[in-house]
């Protein structure tokens, strides 16, 4: 008898063999490895506020929808964090000095054209976006807070304060995935989008990476005033 993969396993093992390297590994790579200045890190939340932006614009919308408000919870809700890092690392006309990179508009495009309106479209880019800076977050953020000498403020996108035990939060979200009624077609839908969101989340990284300075990683350097963000 064949064993029936359940959909969150299939849709974790579709996606993370059509990763692979990107564009985008060598910033996140120079962050990991503290080669990147606290300049450099808010240009990052600053293009991840226009992600987070559109994705959360979208929740709300979907809040109502049958197959999506399960996945509608406030706590993963991360804008009230950006901007409240953003204001520390920036100063509180952060919003005014922001502009985003092609890349991260072409990555708004699309949540704007299938996250409001798809309900699976949505739950895939928030599956990419929040349940992954979830899992990942907890490491990046206790990185970064060593690197920068942070306590909390600086590092709150990656403080998941109402999430009690994120293991079992991830559980649950795996269980809503397997729990959606979605065909065959549908989930393949779903998987597709999901690899795309990788995709344009690599882009995005890569577009930041290109904005940097050509002796950065051989410099090695951290820390530093923080100009307008790109």
């Amino acid at each position: 008898m064949d064993t029936v993969i359940p959909f969150s396993e299939l849709l974790r093992r579709r996606t993370r063999r059509s990763q692979g390297p990107s564009g985008g590994d060598g910033f996140m790579g120079d962050l990991l490895a503290g080669r990147c200045d606290v300049a450099e890190y808010a240009a990052l939340l600053g293009q991840y506020a226009f992600v987070y932006d559109a994705l959360e614009r979208a929740a709300e919308r979907m809040a109502e929808h049958p197959v999506a408000a399960p996945f509608v919870t406030p706590q993963l809700t991360r804008m009230p964090a950006i901007r409240a890092d953003l204001e520390y690392l920036v100063g509180p006309d952060w919003s005014e000095l922001l502009c985003p990179l092609p890349e991260t508009t072409a990555y708004v495009r699309r949540l704007n054209e299938v996250a409001a309106t798809w309900p699976g479209g949505f739950v895939a880019h928030h599956y990419t976006r929040c349940l992954g800076d979830l899992s990942g977050g907890r490491l990046l953020g206790g990185l970064l807070a060593e690197q920068f000498g942070f306590e909390t403020n600086g590092v709150l996108f990656y403080i998941f304060d109402q999430v009690a035990d994120p293991s079992a939060f991830e559980e649950t979200y795996r269980a809503q995935l397997d729990a959606a009624p979605w065909s065959s077609q549908e989930r393949e839908r779903v998987i597709a989008e999901v690899e795309l969101a990788h995709r344009l989340d690599g882009a995005l990284l890569a577009g930041l990476d290109a904005t940097r300075g050509p002796t950065i990683r051989d410099s090695g350097a951290a820390g530093g005033d923080v100009p307008v963000i790109a």
